[in-house]
C-alpha cells in the first residue's frame, strides 16, 4: 500500500488509480448528500414565492377589474373614455410591486389631488377654470379634506400592506437563492482527502459493508460543512423576522382586505366631496380667488347633456371576487408559516442530518461495528469528540484540517444578503416603506448599502405600535358599502355623470 496517498499503508485491494477514482466518487457522493437535502428546502422557498407573487399580482388585477365593471356598468361609453385616473392609480400599485421607483405616499397624494380637480369642475360647472386655478385648487387637498377620512386611512392602509406584501415575497425569493448558492458545494483538497478517507477507504481494506461511526461522519461533516455552520444564526434571525412579517399580514397588513373594498372606499369619497362641495368651494374661492363665470347656455348643456339616469349600485359582497389564484391570503401564509418553522437551524443541522443517512453512516442506534478511519472497531473502543459547529469551531477538528483564517466568500455575501433582507422585514414590519431587492440579476448575494452591512443587525426587533387592528379593513369594507348604498343615488349619478362629461368636454 505505499503507493496509495490517503488510505492505509498497509495491505490493500486499491491501485493508485482506484484511490483517485474514489476520491473523485466520494466527492460526487458528498455533493449528492448537500444537494438532496438542500432541494427540498430550496423547492419549497421557490414554490411559495411564485404562489404569493401569483397571488398578490392576480390580486391588483382583480381589484382593478372590480373597480372598472362596477363604472362600466353603469356609465358605459362615458367612463371607457375617461378612466385613465384610475388606472393610472392601479398602474402605480403594480409598477410597485414589481420593484419600480414609485413613493407609495406621493403617488396616493396625487391621485386625490388630480380627483379633487376634476371633481372641482362638475360641483363647479358654471365657473372657467384655468389649469394654474385648479394647481391652485390641487393644494388644499390636506388642509379642505374634501374627502374625509378616506385618503388618510387608505394611504396607510395601502402602504403598510403594500410594503409588507412585496417584502415578504422578497423575502421568499432571496431565502431561495441563498439556499442555492450555500448548497453548491466544492470541499477543499483536505475536505476531499477526509471524505475518501471515510466513505471509501474502507472499500481498499476489503470492508465493503462497514460503515463509518456516526460521530466519525459528524466531524467529518462538520468541517467541511464549517462554513455553511456559520451561515446558521443569521439564517434563524431571517426566519423569525419573516414569522413576524407573515403574522402583519394575516391581521392589520393583510393586503387582501385593503385591496377588496378599494372601488367602494373610493366612491365613497366621492360622496364625501360633494356633501361638502360648498364648503370646500367657498375656501378655495378665498384661497385661490373667484374665478370667472360662464355664459349661462354653456352651463346649461354641460347638465343637460348627461342625459341619462345612472344608478350607482356596488357590488354585493357576494358578488365580489373573494380569491385570487385559486387561494387566499390567510391560506398561503399559514402553510409558509409552517414550512418556515421547519426551515429554523437548517444549516447547523445539515452535518448531522447527512450522517443520519444509513448510505453515509452507521447512524446513532447501532454503533457496535463501524469504520473509525483507520480500521474496523467498536466505538468503546475510540470515543470520538463531537466538534463544534461553524468554522472558527474547526480549529480541533480531529478529522479535517480547516483553515480557520480563510472563509468562503460565497457563503459571506450570502450571511450578508440575509442582514439586509432582516434589515428590509424590520422596516416592513413597522410599517416603513424599503428599498426592492433586484432578484432578476442574482444579487441576492452582492447586496450592499444597508446600516447591516457594517455591523450586525440586532436579532430582537423593537416595533412600534401601529394604528390599525386586525380586523380595521375587513369592518371598513361594511362600513363603506352601506354607506354608499345610503348616500343619495340620484346624485351620485348626477355627479359623476357630469364629472365625465365635464372631462370629456375638456380633453376635446
Amino acid at each position: 500500500g505505499d503507493h496509495l496517498k490517503v488510505c492505509s499503508q498497509g495491505y490493500t485491494c486499491c491501485s493508485q488509480e482506484m484511490e483517485e477514482k474514489y476520491s473523485q466518487q466520494s466527492k460526487h457522493d458528498f455533493r449528492i448528500a448537500v444537494i438532496e437535502l438542500s432541494n427540498h428546502l430550496e423547492t419549497m422557498f421557490s414554490s411559495r414565492y411564485k404562489k404569493f407573487d401569483e397571488f398578490f399580482k392576480e390580486l391588483l388585477e382583480n381589484a382593478e377589474k372590480s373597480l372598472n365593471d362596477m363604472f362600466v356598468r353603469t356609465y358605459g361609453r362615458l367612463y371607457m373614455q375617461n378612466s385613465e385616473l384610475f388606472k393610472d392609480l392601479f398602474v402605480e400599485l403594480k409598477r410597485y410591486y414589481v420593484g419600480g421607483n414609485v413613493n407609495l405616499e406621493e403617488m396616493l397624494n396625487e391621485f386625490w389631488a388630480r380627483l379633487l380637480e376634476r371633481m372641482f369642475r362638475l360641483v363647479n360647472p358654471q365657473y372657467h377654470f384655468t389649469d394654474e386655478y385648479l394647481e391652485c385648487v390641487s393644494k388644499y387637498t390636506e388642509q379642505l379634506k374634501p374627502f374625509g377620512d378616506v385618503p388618510r386611512k387608505l394611504k396607510l392602509q395601502v402602504t403598510r400592506a403594500f410594503v409588507a406584501a412585496r417584502t415578504f415575497a422578497q423575502g421568499l425569493a432571496v431565502a431561495r437563492d441563498v439556499v442555492s448558492k450555500v448548497s453548491a458545494v466544492n470541499p477543499t483538497p483536505q475536505g476531499t482527502r477526509a471524505l475518501l478517507k471515510m466513505m471509501y477507504c474502507p472499500y481498499c481494506r476489503g470492508l465493503v459493508s462497514v460503515k463509518p461511526c456516526y460521530n466519525y461522519c459528524f466531524n467529518v461533516m462538520r468541517g467541511c460543512l464549517a462554513n455553511q455552520g456559520d451561515l446558521d444564526a443569521e439564517w434563524n434571525i431571517f426566519i423569525d423576522s419573516m414569522l413576524l412579517v407573515a403574522e402583519r399580514l394575516e391581521g392589520p397588513f393583510n393586503i387582501e382586505s385593503v385591496m377588496d373594498p378599494i372601488d367602494v372606499k373610493i366612491s365613497d369619497a366621492i360622496m364625501n366631496m360633494q356633501e361638502n362641495s360648498m364648503q370646500v368651494s367657498q375656501k378655495v374661492f378665498q384661497g385661490c380667488g373667484q374665478p370667472k363665470t360662464l355664459a349661462q347656455g354653456r352651463t346649461a348643456r354641460s347638465v343637460s347633456e348627461s342625459g341619462f339616469s345612472a344608478r350607482f349600485r356596488p357590488y354585493n359582497p357576494e358578488e365580489r371576487p373573494t380569491t385570487a389564484a385559486g387561494t387566499s391570503l390567510d391560506r398561503l401564509v399559514t402553510d409558509v408559516k409552517e414550512k418556515l418553522k421547519q426551515a429554523k437551524k437548517f444549516w447547523s443541522s445539515l452535518p448531522g442530518n447527512i450522517c443520519n443517512d444509513e448510505k453515509m453512516s452507521v447512524g446513532t442506534v447501532n454503533e457496535n461495528e463501524c469504520w473509525n478511519g483507520s480500521a474496523k472497531s467498536s466505538t468503546s473502543k475510540k470515543k470520538f469528540a463531537v466538534t463544534g459547529n461553524g468554522l472558527a469551531s474547526q480549529a480541533n477538528n480531529p478529522e479535517v484540517e480547516v483553515d480557520i483564517t480563510k472563509p468562503d466568500m460565497v457563503i459571506r455575501r450570502q450571511i450578508m444578503a440575509l442582514r439586509v433582507m432582516t434589515n428590509k422585514l424590520k422596516n416592513a414590519y413597522s410599517g416603513n416603506d424599503v428599498d426592492f431587492i433586484d432578484i432578476s440579476e442574482e444579487s441576492s448575494g452582492e447586496e450592499s448599502g444597508s446600516g447591516c452591512e457594517l455591523q450586525q443587525c440586532s436579532p430582537e426587533f423593537e416595533f412600534n405600535a401601529t394604528e390599525v387592528t386586525g380586523n380595521s379593513n375587513k369592518s371598513d369594507k361594511n362600513v363603506n358599502t352601506s354607506a354608499a348604498a345610503r348616500s343619495g343615488l340620484s346624485q351620485a349619478a348626477l355627479l359623476l355623470s357630469i364629472l365625465f362629461l365635464a372631462m370629456q368636454r375638456q380633453w376635446r
